[in-house]
C-alpha cells in the first residue's frame, strides 16, 4: 500500500497526533461528555501504554466529568478489596497490598506498576471527596467461583448465621475439588455432584431476604448486601461456565460476556439509585470484549461481547474506544500458567489495520472514527489481539481476526511502538528481555 493510498490520506487528514501532553485527550473527553458508559479497550493484557493511557483518560473523566465507577476485567471479590482501599475502608496500607487478592495466573494483568499507581491516585482523590462523590472500582469477571462462595458465607455469618449455615451446606458440593475446571469436568461427566441447583437456590434466597436484612441493618448495609448478592450470582454463573467448558454445544464465551454485562448493568442500577441520577462508568477490558462483536469475525460464530450488548442496551450513551500497536514489547506467557516473559511483539502483518496505521507515518495518534470518510476502515481488515499468551510462531492463526474498525469502535488510539507492562512480581523470566529479531514468524 503506497503513501498515496486514499485510505492513508483520509486517516492523515482526520487523525490527531499525540504529543504526550494532557491536550492529547481533549477530543476524546469532548466525545465522552455526558455519556453514561465509556469502554476503554486494549490490544493486549501486557502493554504499558495501554494501561497508562487508559488510567490517564479515566483520571481526567473522574476529575472533569464526575465519573462514578471504574469496572475492570477482574473478578468481583478480588477487586472488592481494591474498592475498600480506594474508599479508605480497609486495613491495607498500600496499593500493592490492596492488589494482593490477585493470586492466580495471570498475576501481571492487574498486579502491575500502572495499576498500583492508578489505585493509589484514586485513594488520594477519594480522600478529598464526600462519600457520595467518591469513585469506586469493581470487577466484572466470573472465574472466582470458590472465593465468591466463601464471601457469601462470610457475609451471611454477620447478618444471618442460620442462612450462613444453609449456604455452607449448598456450596459443600464444590469443596471436593478446589479446582473449578476439575469441578466442571467431573460435574459435566456425572462423576461428581453438580452444584447447579444449589447455586440457584442460594441466589434466590439472598434475593428474597434482601429487604429483610436491609430493613434491619439500614442504608449503610446496602453496599455490603449488594456485594454479597453479586458474589452469589458469580457462583451461579461460574458453575454454569465451568460445566459448560465440557459441552460442545455451550458457548462459554457468550456465558462469560453476558455475565460481565449483567454485572455492569446491575452495578449501574445500584449506583444510580444511590446517587439519584444515572451513574457514569468506565469499563477496562480487552478490545475483543469491548469492541462491537457484530463488526468482527465473532458474529459468524454467533458470539456476542460486552461492547455489542452495552451498545444494544444504551445506544448513544455508550462510547467504545480501542487501542492498537504496530510493534514493541509485551508482557505475556508462552503457555497457560507459565511465567510472565518480556516478549518482543513482531511488526504487524500485511493487510492489518495496524500496518495501515504504520504506513501513514503519523506515529502515535488519536482517531475519531465518526469523522473518517469511506476508506479501508469501513471494510474488514486483519486486527491483532494478544491476550495473556503470545505465540509469534503462529502469529496469523493465533492473534488475528477480521474486523470493520469503523463499526467496531467509536474512536481509537494507535501507538506505534509500545513497551511491556511491568509486573509487581518480577521474575528472572521477565528480566531476560527478548530482543527483536528477523525471522519468518507464522502467517
Amino acid at each position: 500500500m503506497s503513501d498515496s493510498s486514499p485510505s492513508i490520506n483520509v486517516i492523515c487528514d482526520t487523525a490527531q497526533r499525540l504529543t504526550g501532553s494532557a491536550t492529547d485527550y481533549r477530543p476524546l473527553l469532548r466525545l465522552a461528555s455526558g455519556r453514561e458508559m465509556i469502554l476503554l479497550g486494549e490490544a493486549s493484557h501486557g502493554t504499558h501504554e495501554f494501561y497508562q493511557r487508559r488510567a490517564d483518560i479515566t483520571q481526567a473523566l473522574i476529575e472533569d466529568q464526575g465519573l462514578d465507577a471504574v469496572i475492570i476485567e477482574g473478578d468481583w471479590p478480588d477487586v472488592a478489596r481494591i474498592n475498600h482501599y480506594v474508599r479508605g475502608h480497609d486495613r491495607d496500607s498500600s496499593a500493592r497490598e490492596a492488589l494482593a487478592d490477585f493470586e492466580r495466573f495471570p498475576l501481571w494483568m492487574w498486579r502491575n506498576t500502572e495499576m498500583a499507581a492508578f489505585v493509589q491516585w484514586l485513594r488520594e482523590w477519594n480522600s478529598r471527596q464526600e462519600r457520595d462523590r467518591q469513585t469506586g472500582i469493581y470487577g466484572m469477571d466470573l472465574y472466582s467461583m470458590y472465593r465468591s462462595a466463601e464471601a457469601v458465607v462470610q457475609y451471611l455469618e454477620t447478618v444471618d448465621p442460620e442462612a450462613a449455615g444453609r449456604a455452607r451446606e449448598r456450596y459443600a458440593c464444590m469443596n471436593h475439588h478446589r479446582d473449578p475446571q476439575r469441578y466442571g469436568y467431573r460435574a459435566a461427566m456425572g462423576i461428581s455432584e453438580s452444584c447447579q441447583q444449589a447455586a440457584v437456590e442460594q441466589l434466590l434466597e439472598m434475593m428474597e431476604r434482601r429487604n429483610q436484612w436491609l430493613l434491619r441493618d439500614g442504608p449503610l448495609a446496602e453496599d455490603e448486601e449488594f456485594y454479597a448478592e453479586r458474589n452469589a450470582r458469580v457462583v451461579h454463573h461460574a458453575e454454569a461456565y465451568y460445566r459448560g467448558m465440557f459441552f460442545s454445544d455451550v458457548n462459554t464465551w457468550n456465558l462469560r460476556d453476558r455475565h460481565m454485562v449483567n454485572t455492569v448493568m446491575d452495578l449501574r442500577q445500584h449506583l444510580s439509585r444511590q446517587r439519584d441520577r444515572p451513574a457514569r462508568i468506565a469499563l477496562w477490558a480487552h478490545n475483543s470484549h469491548l469492541g462491537d462483536a457484530r463488526a468482527t469475525d465473532a458474529a459468524r460464530q454467533d458470539e456476542v461481547n460486552v461492547g455489542q450488548l452495552v451498545r444494544e442496551k444504551l445506544g448513544e450513551q455508550a462510547l467504545l474506544i480501542g487501542f492498537t500497536t504496530y510493534t514493541g514489547h509485551v508482557t505475556a506467557a508462552r503457555e497457560w500458567d507459565e511465567p510472565a516473559e518480556h516478549r518482543w511483539v513482531r511488526p504487524a502483518l500485511e493487510g492489518s489495520v495496524e500496518t495501515l496505521f504504520h504506513e501513514t507515518g503519523l506515529g502515535d495518534f488519536y482517531l475519531d472514527l465518526h469523522r473518517v470518510a469511506d476508506c479501508a476502515l469501513h471494510r474488514p481488515l486483519l486486527e491483532r489481539a494478544i491476550g495473556v499468551i503470545y505465540r509469534p510462531e503462529t502469529e496469523g492463526q493465533s492473534h488475528y481476526f477480521r474486523a470493520t474498525v469503523a463499526e467496531q469502535f467509536d474512536a481509537l488510539f494507535h501507538l506505534e511502538e509500545t513497551r511491556a507492562l511491568q509486573p509487581l512480581d518480577i521474575t528472572e523470566h521477565w528480566e531476560a528481555r527478548e530482543p527483536p529479531e528477523t525471522w519468518p514468524y507464522g502467517t
